[in-house]
């Protein structure tokens, strides 16, 4: 059984990071593995703003991480320096449910727990 860190950073309205993320974590879990965290960063960080708002037709990848990590205990943070950088969270927009704002240093530290990183 190997632990994972899961890291992800490209954008959650283009390309294939959150779909190649959830894939793999659903994956290694049937597999008996353990994911200890999901990190967001960079451009990532997107997924936490309340704000999304897609047509009904188009998969909100935000919420399927946030419903996968809540029914799997999955500490899923977001890196809050970035978040503020692209205007995602300040002192009048919090996070969307189920995103906890952390920093590099948490994230440094959760990943000494883990055995392998896992990047998207």
């Amino acid at each position: 059984m190997t632990s994972f860190a899961v890291l992800i950073e490209g954008p959650v309205l283009q390309g294939q990071s959150f779909v190649s993320a959830l894939r793999f974590m659903r994956q290694a879990l049937e597999s008996n593995h353990v994911i200890d965290s999901v990190f967001l960063y960079r451009d990532a960080v997107a997924a936490a703003s309340p704000l999304i708002d897609l047509p009904s037709d188009e998969p909100n990848l935000s919420t399927k991480l946030q419903q996968f990590c809540r029914a799997h205990h999955i500490p899923l943070l977001f890196c809050i320096t970035a978040a503020e950088k692209r205007g995602i969270c300040s002192d009048d927009v919090q996070p969307a449910d189920g995103y906890i704002a952390a920093g590099l240093a948490e994230f440094a530290m959760r990943l000494a727990q883990s055995d392998k990183l896992v990047q998207f």
